[in-house]
């Protein structure tokens, strides 16, 4: 918006970016609504006419919640751009893989569940008998504890990011917590070959113990590249979210293709765990090489920060001003809280029963002697399918954003999609032992694991896309990372819901 006061020869004109600027010296608030507000820009509009006064930001706009450039050539004003490029397309790619690299941990561990009924099956009965031995005490409850493990400890470690977060350096954040992932998924997959049977209670001990590390890592990283992801425009954060979901996928296809060679579980594994931590070396890679790149490191060191250019024509004199500031998590949370309501809700939900609940469920033809029934079904539905869903409704909310900048409306349709849990519940399995089956049918479950995908996905991204926006430009990291926490803290009741759940079969 431009103010223009013309006075003889001299024209005075105000540029004004729609973000809010706080008040320092010469830079202007375009928060026109409020009377002091107004003052201000009288106060200049009176001032001398020798000079002539221009706050604008440092880049092109490129979100649509931003000036539209057409529209700023078309106003007269003056467009100063300072970004370098994004050689090709190197960041965002980068961004992709460090998604996919956030859930690798969780999506390797919760896929691998041939491997973890193997190590904590009953050793007492002959393995070359017919008869189906009952699940295990453990093997009934090791995706629920480890969902709770993972669950707590990421949420209580992001919360503390939200807060204290700003006090670690990107690298220590980034890095230091990548690195300990690998070595733990080292570990993890050195146990593949060692024999646990003589004891395996210790064995799962220890298996919670490193999801625990692990996932403290993951949320250090999480929401230092989240909150990383909400300095830039808004369709790196797209890549990010959409990367988690590609994750899934990834881990789901790398799954079902060791399967398809039908080696043991425990072989299965090890080629399982091997591919994990090639994922996760890479992205260190990756990681370090974006670190330097000229683009990453203008949006990270401050990006588009507001300047202030005083040009008189004797002198032709410039000065250039950028405002740093710190935000307050209490100012960020009241702007943001529907959207971070919102996204803890959608992700309780989706843990209550995803994968608790939905991985115990059986296909109708369960036990016929097909492999597609008894092999592959699980793999397929309950995580390609899901993962798959998942993936396209964040591809779909980065495409569509519809509806756009209404987190109200937002939080409506994750109420809705309470509806799933009834339905998942009463699913085919033979762990039913209080509800009834009530969804008989694979083509009837199938429906519902997709659409449970596509609506999660979709509505995630919405709502970390929406956050940033509400807030000024030096409130964004802070913003992103308070989603991330909130995020986190839906899984960890969605994991406590789902042990409720799980009993209620």
């Amino acid at each position: 918006m431009a103010f223009r006061k013309r006075s003889g020869a001299t024209d005075r004109q105000v540029l004004v970016e729609n973000e809010q600027v706080p008040y320092r010296g010469n830079v202007i608030d375009n928060n026109f609504g409020g009377s002091a507000n107004t003052d201000r820009i009288s106060a200049i509009a009176e001032s001398s006419d020798e000079d002539e006064i221009k706050c604008m930001p440092a880049i092109l706009p490129t979100m649509d919640n931003e000036l539209d450039p057409e529209q700023i050539r078309s106003r007269g004003q003056i467009l100063m751009t300072d970004a370098p490029p994004d050689h090709y397309n190197y960041t965002y790619a980068v961004f992709y893989l460090l998604g996919i690299a956030t859930m690798t941990p969780w999506n390797f561990f919760v896929t691998a569940e041939d491997y973890w009924m193997f190590k904590f099956r009953n050793t007492t009965i002959n393995e070359t008998s017919d008869f189906v031995p009952e699940l295990t005490p453990m093997q009934k409850s090791f995706t629920c504890d480890l969902t709770l493990a993972a669950s707590i400890s990421g949420t209580t470690f992001l919360i503390l990011n939200a807060i204290y977060g700003h006090l670690v350096s990107l690298k220590v954040k980034m890095l230091a917590t990548l690195f300990t992932i690998l070595g733990i998924f080292i570990i993890t997959t050195s146990f593949v070959e060692i024999n646990t049977d003589h004891w395996q209670e210790q064995f799962f001990l220890i298996t919670l113990f490193t999801v625990v590390i692990i996932n403290i890592c993951s949320a250090t990283m999480s929401g230092g590249i989240f909150g990383v992801a909400g300095l830039f425009p808004s369709h790196y954060m797209t890549a990010l979210v959409s990367g988690q979901a590609l994750g899934g996928i990834l881990s789901a296809l790398a799954f079902i293709l060791v399967l398809a060679f039908g080696s043991a579980p425990d072989v299965t594994a090890l080629i399982y765990f091997i591919i994990g931590s090639g994922l996760v070396f890479l992205s260190i890679i990756c990681y370090i090489i974006m670190s330097h790149q000229p683009f990453f490191k203008y949006y990270v060191e401050g990006g588009d920060k507001y300047k202030i250019l005083a040009d008189t024509p004797s002198h032709s004199r410039s000065v250039d001003i950028g405002v740093d500031l710190d935000p307050n998590i209490k100012e960020v949370f009241g702007k943001i809280y529907v959207e971070a309501v919102n996204i803890c809700l959608l992700f309780a939900t989706t843990l209550s029963v995803y994968p608790s609940v939905t991985e115990l469920m059986q296909s109708e033809n369960y036990g016929k002697g097909h492999a597609w029934n008894d092999t592959y079904y699980m793999p397929v539905v309950n995580y390609l399918f899901f993962n798959s869903g998942d993936y396209f409704g964040r591809i779909l909310a980065g495409l569509w954003e519809r509806p756009r900048n209404n987190p109200h409306t937002v939080l409506l349709m994750t109420f809705i999609r309470l509806l799933y849990v009834p339905f998942f519940l009463c699913a085919n399995s033979n762990a039913h032992n209080f509800l009834p089956v009530l969804v008989h049918t694979d083509v009837t479950f199938i429906i519902l694991m997709i659409t449970f995908g596509i609506t999660n996905g979709y509505l995630a991204n919405i709502s970390l896309i929406m956050a940033p926006r509400s807030v000024m430009r030096h409130e964004k990291e802070m913003a992103s990372s308070i989603m991330a926490a909130s995020l986190s803290l839906g899984l960890a009741v969605g994991s406590l819901l789902s042990m409720a759940f799980v009993q209620m079969l």
